[in-house]
C-alpha cells in the first residue's frame, strides 16, 4: 500500500496542474530545468528531443505545431541557435522567445596550446579564438543563474505563482550546488599537472574554469571547424612533452582525428564526454555533469594503490 501511494504520489507531482503555463524548449536541460523550477505549474514541451544534434537542428512546421499555445519558449542562446531570428518571425504574438544565456556571464574560446618553454623561462603561448563558447551549461553555478532566469520569466507570464517559482529555482540551485561539491571531491583524485582537458571541439569552457582544467581542443567550438595539419602536430607535441594521460571523444563527433593522435602518441583514449547535453542516456544537467565527471576522473586519476 505504501509503495502504491508513493507512486500515485510521483505520478501526482509529474502531472501538471489544470491550466498550467506550456512552456517550449530548445535543450532537454531547459526543459528539465524548467520542470524543476515550474513543477506541475508548467506543462513543458520539448521541442529539440533527447538524441537530436543541437548543432544541426531546425525546427520544421511540427515543431511550430507542437509550440501552439505555449506562452514562454526557451533557448540556450549565446549564438547556439542559429535559427532564432527565423523563428521569431514564425511565432505568434503570444510567445516570448527568451535565449537563457543572454543573462549568463559568457567566457571566449580558447585553444591553449603550450609552446616549448623559452630558453630565458617558461613562458606559455596561447592561441585565442575570438568566439563565444555557448556550451554555458557544463557550469553549476550558470545552471544557478539559469534557474532564476526562469524562474523571472515564468513569474511575468504567471505573476498568481511567482512564490513557487522561485521556491522552485532555489530547489533547484541547491541540487546544482550539491552536485558542484560532488564534482569536487570527484575531480581531487586528479592531480593538478593532469588537469589537461583533450576534447575534439571546444565545449568544455565552462566545466574548465569551474573545476581547474585547461581546455586543449582540436577543433573550434563547432563540429564543421576541421583540424589543421599544424593543429595535430602541436597536440601530439604536446601530449608527449607533458605526459597527458587520456584524451577524450564526444558522443556526438566523429572520433577520427583523436583516434589519429592515440596511434601516434599511444595515449589512451576515454569514455567519450556528452558536450552537447543532448544525449539520449544523459541529457539533464545531472546526468551529463556525472558522466563527464567519472569519464574525466577513470581516465585521469592515479589507479588506486593494490592491497
Amino acid at each position: 500500500m505504501k509503495l502504491f501511494l508513493r507512486t500515485l504520489g510521483f505520478l501526482a507531482a509529474a502531472i501538471p496542474c489544470f491550466g498550467a503555463t506550456k512552456v517550449a524548449t530548445l535543450h532537454p536541460i531547459l526543459a528539465d530545468l524548467a520542470q524543476q523550477v515550474g513543477g506541475t505549474n508548467v506543462e513543458v514541451v520539448e521541442i529539440l528531443k533527447p538524441g537530436a544534434d543541437v548543432h544541426h537542428f531546425e525546427p520544421a512546421p511540427k515543431d511550430l505545431a507542437e509550440m501552439r499555445g505555449a506562452k514562454l519558449l526557451l533557448a540556450s542562446g549565446k549564438g547556439m541557435e542559429s535559427f532564432l531570428d527565423k523563428l521569431r518571425d514564425s511565432l505568434g504574438a503570444g510567445v516570448k522567445l527568451v535565449e537563457v544565456g543572454a543573462k549568463i556571464p559568457s567566457i571566449p574560446f580558447e585553444e591553449h596550446h603550450h609552446e616549448h618553454a623559452e630558453k630565458d623561462g617558461d613562458e606559455h603561448d596561447h592561441h585565442h579564438h575570438g568566439s563565444e563558447d555557448p556550451h554555458w551549461w557544463h557550469s553549476a553555478e550558470n545552471m544557478k543563474r539559469a534557474a532564476r532566469v526562469v524562474a523571472d520569466e515564468l513569474s511575468a507570464i504567471d505573476p498568481a505563482n511567482a512564490a513557487a517559482y522561485a521556491a522552485g529555482a532555489k530547489a533547484a540551485s541547491k541540487r546544482f550546488g550539491e552536485l558542484k561539491s560532488w564534482a569536487q571531491k570527484e575531480i581531487a583524485k586528479v592531480g593538478k599537472k593532469d588537469r589537461l582537458l583533450v576534447t575534439a571541439h571546444g565545449a568544455f569552457g565552462y566545466f574548465c574554469k569551474e573545476y581547474g582544467f585547461e581546455p586543449i581542443s582540436l577543433l573550434g567550438i563547432g563540429r564543421s571547424d576541421d583540424a589543421s595539419s599544424k593543429h595535430v602536430a602541436e597536440t601530439i607535441e604536446e601530449i608527449r612533452e607533458h605526459g597527458i594521460k587520456a584524451i577524450f571523444p564526444e558522443d556526438q563527433a566523429n572520433p577520427k582525428v583523436l583516434a589519429e593522435i592515440a596511434r601516434s602518441t599511444g595515449v589512451k583514449i576515454g569514455e567519450p564526454l556528452i558536450a552537447d547535453g543532448t544525449a539520449k542516456v544523459a541529457h539533464t544537467f545531472e546526468t551529463m555533469l556525472a558522466h563527464n565527471v567519472r569519464s574525466i576522473v577513470a581516465a585521469l586519476a592515479p589507479a588506486p594503490a593494490a592491497k
